[in-house]
């Protein structure tokens, strides 16, 4: 059953009070006041108000300076006024200052009421809509500022790296300083191909449905050891999975896999340049219809403060290494996909531990 529209009526004389409430709380939720005072408390407690009728000769005030006075405090109920006077030049006025959606004549016709509140609740829906779809633009163009700024900064930066790198080799002989410049545009190059490969992953995360298959977590696990093969040896890190499986378990292998790819990636990514002890560890049960997983490192540690913003779009917790403050974003993305979810725990200096929780489909 649909819930009753919440209307609020104003007016001084309590009889009129009693009577608007005989005639409508069978189809909608009515609250009454005498008074603007307890209006106000009337709207301040229940936000979900629609629609506001208000007798135009309220002591005090009238119903039209009433409206006007709480348009901005409460700008999505719909304003009605109600008047027994001929004053329409005043009513008027009050229509074309934007403070009320319609009147009705005292004394008021139960058909005028029941129209003024449908109309009234069909206009009050396309405002919140478009109130919500604004929401919506401002934080889309809010991403686009970012993105616009992280191309810029992001490709830029290692482009003109390598640039600046090739016009210095042009003047050398010396093959040793040839290669350290191999070196460094070899780092820029890495720097583009994180971004690029975020980016793909940011937007393959925003678009499509869920493809749900079985998913063998040792499979996965023995895909992501080759894939990072070459960095962890190059690197000299310990890259350990254990897995426990004993029952099926189904969701999206492509965002998952993109989930762990973010993380391990990260977790190679700032480990601590000279310690001995590199090693991320890959733990992946599954128990009840979840898996728990968690992928803990060695790393330089997040700090404490930075916990509830790493996963906003193009934050960086550290200096430590450029990145595009993309994968982390797409971590959260993915997990709220599948209905999932991660919570986070780091020490500075000695590590982090991730840990998320992905309910089987």
């Amino acid at each position: 059953m649909a819930e009753k529209i919440k209307i609020l009526y104003i007016d001084d004389e309590q009889d009129n009070l009693t009577g608007f409430k005989a005639n409508f709380r069978t189809e909608y939720r009515i609250l009454t006041a005498e008074n603007t005072v307890h209006a106000i408390e009337h709207l301040q407690k229940n936000p979900d108000i629609r629609v506001v009728f208000c007798d135009q000769r309220m002591p005090g005030k009238t119903g039209a300076e009433f409206f006007e006075e709480i348009k901005t405090l409460f700008p999505l109920p719909i304003r009605i006024l109600i008047t027994a006077y001929t004053d329409i030049e005043a009513v008027i006025q009050a229509i074309n200052k934007g403070n009320i959606f319609r009147y009705i004549r005292k004394p008021w016709i139960e058909q005028d009421i029941i129209s003024a509140i449908e109309e009234g609740n069909k206009f009050y829906i396309a405002s919140s809509m478009l109130a919500m779809k604004n929401e919506e633009l401002q934080r889309a163009y809010t991403e686009l500022d970012k993105f616009a700024y992280s191309v810029s900064h992001d490709l830029r930066g290692p482009l003109t790296g390598i640039l600046g790198a090739i016009d210095v080799a042009k003047e050398m002989s010396d093959i040793k300083e040839l290669k350290d410049l191999l070196v460094l545009m070899e780092k820029s190059v890495f720097k583009l191909e994180d971004y690029i490969s975020s980016m793909h992953d940011y937007y393959s995360s925003r678009r499509g449905e869920l493809k749900i298959t079985d998913i063998d977590f040792n499979h996965v696990a023995e895909e992501l050891k080759d894939v990072y093969r070459i960095y962890t040896t190059t690197n000299k890190i310990c890259f350990e999975t254990t897995i426990s499986q004993p029952e099926s378990f189904r969701s999206d292998e492509l965002v998952i896999k993109m989930i762990l790819n973010n993380l391990i990636t990260n977790a190679i990514k700032y480990q601590k340049k000279h310690f001995e002890g590199k090693k991320i560890d890959l733990n992946i049960s599954v128990n009840d219809g979840l898996a728990t997983i968690l992928i803990s490192d060695t790393g330089i540690g997040i700090p404490e403060s930075h916990f509830d913003e790493i996963f906003n779009l193009f934050s960086r917790a550290t200096s430590h290494r450029a990145g595009s403050g993309i994968g982390l974003y797409n971590v959260k993305g993915g997990l709220l996909k599948l209905g999932g979810s991660i919570d986070v725990s780091s020490v500075l200096g000695e590590g982090t531990v991730f840990k998320l929780i992905i309910p089987s489909k």
